[in-house]
């Protein structure tokens, strides 16, 4: 979505696709970065600097539609004008009060994929292809956690039958917007970050559809980020599960959340490159066929903070775990990693690096009194550091693997901080220092697919 060729490219996937097809869009690039500036901009009281940004998006995103079609682009001008001026106006509220909700946020993000699904739907029409911007408001139905919604799938479901499920029947293709649902009643929400993909799955498994395609500027998932291993390669395909670890330690080529609703409606999801519709992507499916493949996937994520809670006065006491998490739930904060030694002696939490002395302060607090009486001798931080997985369904029952891993990483002088592996035995999690990160990744990289 990011110019004129991307957009055109779109529309000549989606015309050779013969029956009913849906198309969900996402924000042009860089749209929803600005938007998040210019609410902070009129949170801290500018209301002049958040509207020159909104103006800039508007300015851009005409251009776009004068590139793409021309005179024919009308109706899409129309929508941006209408868009813009509803957003400033609620940017305005936000200087006012000089505060800005989640859900005000959330109603100032949707502009960004609610002014590209009107030009992209005008691309279609222009070129001969029949369709029809809608906003996922009102058809994706959510509950009220703003920022980070979750579908409702029977309530979606029943509108998708009343509101999609016609168009399609009679030839139009509809342009929905992605990452964007609301409420029952009508209140705008958003999916998260990188939530169309998401939108996208919702969608298919409410439709019943056959396949979820997902077009991105990859050719498909890889086994390791390519930004890192240049020899990375495409996987043909990836079973749920694996893409749910991929997705969530890092891999940004799908949704952490896409999968779910897959899982749900048994829908195949294919990880495609728009600009090489030809390539065979990645297939994520329940089942993928055997191979001699142990650790299919390689990937990473930083920016993260280690914190440990550690002391002798911890073994044995029930309810001490339970303590350090009423504790990270209380500060709302999400725990990336878990790592415990037999001895109960300590617990290592990762959580991102914003919000590390947060839950160090929290922490000593709540265990304020153990502290006093060094029965936990010390709540520490080391940051910043990384988490690399190792994520592949071979590794199940495979042994030698952690030997393998650990000896790659022994070798490159990686120092591994923490260890988590569940017992599915599908990832095996470590935590490493953020310098160390790109050589951790390239070591397992190279001992479980270059030999």
């Amino acid at each position: 979505m990011a110019s004129p060729p991307a957009i055109e490219a779109v529309v000549k996937i989606v015309a050779a696709e013969p029956g009913e097809r849906v198309v969900v869009v996402s924000a042009t690039a860089g749209t929803t970065d600005a938007l998040v500036r210019a609410a902070d901009q009129a949170a801290g009281g500018d209301a002049a600097a958040a509207q020159q940004t909104v103006e800039r998006l508007s300015e851009q995103h005409r251009n776009l539609i004068a590139d793409l079609v021309g005179v024919n682009g009308a109706v899409a001008l129309s929508e941006i004008v209408d868009l813009t001026e509803r957003t400033i106006a609620l940017l305005r509220s936000v200087a006012l009060l000089r505060e800005c909700s989640a859900r005000s946020l959330d109603a100032i993000l949707s502009y960004g994929e609610r002014i590209s699904a009107p030009i992209v739907a005008a691309a279609f029409n222009a070129r001969g292809v029949a369709a029809e911007a809608l906003s996922a408001e009102g058809l994706l139905i959510t509950d009220d956690l703003f920022g980070h919604a979750t579908p409702l799938l029977e309530l979606t479901r029943e509108r998708v039958a009343k509101e999609l499920v016609p168009r399609m029947r009679y030839g139009t293709v509809p342009i929905v917007t992605g990452f964007v649902g609301s409420t029952a009643d009508g209140i705008t929400t958003t999916l998260g970050r990188g939530g169309s993909d998401y939108s996208a799955a919702v969608l298919a498994a409410a439709l019943g559809a056959r396949e979820c395609r997902i077009f991105t500027d990859v050719s498909g998932v890889m086994s390791a980020d390519p930004r890192i291993v240049p020899d990375a390669k495409p996987l043909p395909a990836i079973s749920y599960a694996e893409a749910a670890e991929l997705s969530y330690f890092g891999a940004k080529v799908i949704h952490p959340r896409t999968v779910l609703p897959a899982i749900e409606a048994g829908i195949p999801v294919r990880i495609l490159n728009t600009f090489a519709p030809n390539d065979p992507g990645t297939t994520i499916a329940a089942t993928t066929p055997r191979d001699n493949t142990v650790v299919k996937a390689t990937t990473s994520l930083g920016g993260l903070g280690l914190v440990t809670v550690q002391g002798a006065g911890m073994s044995g006491v029930p309810g001490f775990a339970a303590r350090v998490f009423d504790t990270t739930a209380a500060e709302k904060i999400s725990v990336l990693m878990i790592s415990q030694a037999s001895s109960e002696n300590s617990i290592c939490l990762v959580v991102s690096s914003d919000s590390t002395k947060r839950l160090e302060t929290a922490l000593r607090k709540m265990f304020s009194q153990e502290l006093a009486r060094h029965d936990v001798e010390e709540v520490a931080i080391e940051s910043p550091v990384a988490i690399v997985a190792a994520v592949g369904e071979g590794m199940r029952g495979t042994p030698g693997v952690a030997a393998r891993l650990f000896g790659a990483l022994g070798r490159a002088k990686v120092n591994v901080i923490a260890i988590a592996q569940g017992s599915s035995e599908l990832n095996i999690s470590l935590v490493v220092s953020e310098k160390d990160r790109e050589k951790a990744v390239k070591a397992i990289h190279q001992e479980f697919h270059e030999t």
